[in-house]
């Protein structure tokens, strides 16, 4: 599957983040990106699609990016569908601990392009 064909959901609290995500995601071809700006809604949208790939931050309201991939992890459609931790949490504590509890990979805040996309290449071509 290449990156223009590749369907990613960005779900993070803040609009200005998400878009930041969203121009740099472009930036690195992927152009099929929806957004969700909590945890919950972000729960709902994969519910009534599948994505192949999941952005999140970890501190938002309504239900954090902790609880939706423990969520996404009991459904069988998100067994193992990538799911990256995008936040400004960086303590070596929480990365394991997000890693132990279903991310599949771990982006800290601020980030650059080129690591976003680093990231997706790994996790999305393993």
């Amino acid at each position: 599957m290449n990156e223009a064909e590749t369907k990613i959901l960005v779900v993070d609290d803040s609009s200005t983040m998400r878009r930041i995500l969203k121009m740099s995601l472009a930036r690195c071809g992927y152009t099929n990106v929806e957004e969700a700006g909590d945890g919950a809604e972000g729960l709902a949208r994969c519910r009534a699609q599948s994505y192949d790939c999941i952005l999140t931050d970890w501190n938002m309201p309504n239900m954090d990016g902790l609880q939706m991939i423990l969520n996404l992890r009991e459904m069988p459609a998100y067994a193992s569908v990538p799911i990256v931790m995008v936040t400004t949490e960086g303590a070596k504590d929480d990365v394991i601990e997000a890693l132990t509890r279903g991310a599949t990979s771990y982006i800290v805040k601020p980030f650059t392009p080129e690591t976003l996309h680093d990231k997706l290449r790994e996790v999305l071509n393993p």
